[in-house]
C-alpha cells in the first residue's frame, strides 16, 4: 500500500493544487527521485526532511519548499506521524513573472537556488483557506486560481518571506531544534529542555536561533501551534477543546494569539470557511 494519498483540488491551464498526505513510513533517507516539474510545497502538518545532496532541509507549518524540476533528493521522517502537504505547479511563464530574479539560478530552465523560504502568517492562512475553500467546493475556479496566486506572490516577496542566511553548522542547530518542536506541539516545552535535546546551552540556542530565523525561538513555536489550528479548526466544533489539545492554557489566550497573528478569532476563520 502507497504510503500517500493525494487528492486533485485544482487543475487549470495557469495551476494545480494538490493535497497530499504522507503516512512518514520511510524515517530514513528515500530512494533517490525527482519531480517532472517545478513544484512548491507548503506543509501543513507534521515535519518532514528533504535532502538535497548534502543539503538538509527542514519542512513544517513555517516553511514554504522548492521541488525544482529534475533535481534529485530524498525523503526522511525522523519524527512520527507523518506529514500533509499543499502542493502548487504553476504554468512557468506565470512563476517566472512572480519569482524575484534573484532567487532563481541563472540559466535557461527556472530553478531556486535555496530549497525553502520561510512564509509569514498572512500565507499561512492563505494556505488553508485554499485548501479548506477547494476541499470543500466553497471557491470558484477562477477565485480558487486567484488566491493561488496570491500566495505564491506574497511567499515570494522580500517583505513577507524569509531565507535564513547563517553558516550551515548554525542552520543545522535550527533545524534540531525544530524536530524538537515538532515532535509535539501541544507540548509546553521549556528553553532547558530544548536545549538539552540538541545538546547546546540554553543561551547559545536563543542566540543562534534569533541569528538564522530573525525571530525568538518561543514566536516561532507559537506559529507552528498556530498553523495546526488553521488545520484543525475545519473539524472541531468546541473551540475550546482544540486550544486544549494545541496546548494553550485557555480558549481566550488560544483566542488572543491567534488574532494577534491572522488578524481575526478563530471563530471568524471558521465562519470564512463554511459554505456560503
Amino acid at each position: 500500500m502507497s504510503q500517500f494519498t493525494v487528492q486533485m483540488l485544482l487543475d487549470t491551464g495557469t495551476v494545480r493544487v494538490r493535497d497530499v498526505v504522507c503516512s512518514g513510513e520511510c524515517r530514513h533517507k528515500s530512494e533517490e527521485e525527482c519531480t517532472a516539474a517545478t513544484h512548491l510545497v507548503f506543509p501543513y502538518r507534521g515535519v518532514f526532511v528533504r535532502h538535497v545532496g548534502r543539503n538538509d532541509a527542514v519542512a513544517e507549518a513555517n516553511q514554504l519548499l522548492f521541488f525544482n524540476e529534475a533535481e534529485p533528493y530524498r525523503i526522511s521522517h525522523p519524527v512520527e506521524g507523518g506529514d500533509s502537504c499543499l502542493d502548487l505547479v504553476i504554468e512557468e511563464a506565470q512563476l517566472q513573472e512572480l519569482t524575484p530574479k534573484e532567487q532563481l539560478r541563472s540559466g535557461s530552465a527556472l530553478s531556486f537556488r535555496r530549497q525553502r523560504r520561510r512564509i509569514d502568517p498572512r500565507a499561512q492562512a492563505l494556505v488553508a483557506v485554499l485548501r479548506h475553500s477547494l476541499s470543500r467546493n466553497i471557491a470558484e475556479t477562477l477565485e480558487a486560481e486567484t488566491l493561488a496566486l496570491t500566495l505564491v506572490r506574497r511567499s515570494l516577496g522580500e517583505c513577507t518571506s524569509h531565507a535564513a542566511g547563517a553558516s550551515a553548522g548554525r542552520q543545522k542547530l535550527v533545524d534540531r531544534a525544530n524536530l524538537v518542536l515538532s515532535s509535539d506541539l501541544s507540548r509546553r516545552w521549556t528553553l532547558t529542555e530544548i536545549a538539552a535535546e540538541v545538546g547546546v546551552s540554553p543561551v547559545y540556542l536563543t542566540q543562534v536561533f534569533q541569528q538564522v530565523e530573525a525571530m525568538p525561538l518561543y514566536r516561532y513555536h507559537l506559529r507552528l501551534r498556530l498553523a495546526r489550528a488553521l488545520d484543525l479548526l475545519g473539524r472541531y466544533d468546541n473551540l475550546t477543546t482544540l486550544s486544549l489539545d494545541l496546548g494553550f492554557s485557555s480558549h481566550s489566550h488560544f483566542s488572543s494569539s491567534f488574532r494577534q497573528v491572522y488578524g481575526r478569532t478563530p471563530a471568524e476563520f471558521q465562519r470564512s470557511i463554511k459554505p456560503r
